[in-house]
């Protein structure tokens, strides 16, 4: 069963969270679903960085999940400092930060995620059922103009 879940505006709940099987064009949903929280918040600054990373982690879902299921979580960062994305599936089994040859098709994605994000890590449910794979990407410091030089008289 796919769902989408609103929490209430108080709680500390994500702002997005989704739990259903991912499909070829998941991602792609998923990415026009973060550009819209992400513009909303004014980090505009970080979507392509973030969009790019949750693309691989759903990649990595598809191919290495039985049955493609994943909840995936949105959560804008205390203080609208940036965002953290989520994706939490049941298998038990870790990611693994490859290098990939020359020339393989894969095994690059979780080094993309580290040299797109500012921090991403991996979490075991507590259950043993499973593993939370995570990101975020800080927005840059508010630039200042510099103060303009009083006229001369």
């Amino acid at each position: 069963m796919n769902h989408v879940t609103a929490p209430r505006a108080e709680s500390e709940e994500p702002v997005y969270r989704a739990d259903f099987a991912m499909g070829e064009h998941s991602a792609r949903h998923l990415r026009r679903i973060l550009r819209l929280y992400l513009t909303g918040w004014r980090l505009e600054g970080v979507a392509d960085a973030a969009e790019l990373a949750l693309t691989e982690l759903i990649a990595n879902v598809v191919r290495h999940v039985p049955g493609r299921r994943c909840q995936t979580f949105i959560f804008r960062l205390p203080g609208g400092e940036g965002v953290r994305v989520e994706v939490a599936d049941g298998c038990p089994a870790l990611p693994v930060v490859g290098e990939g040859g020359l020339l393989d098709e894969g095994g690059r994605g979780l080094l993309l995620v580290d040299a797109v994000t500012d921090k991403w890590g991996v979490e075991e449910r507590r259950d043993g059922g499973g593993k939370t794979v995570w990101f975020e990407c800080l927005a840059a410091a508010p630039v200042t103009a510099p103060a303009r030089p009083a006229p001369r008289p």
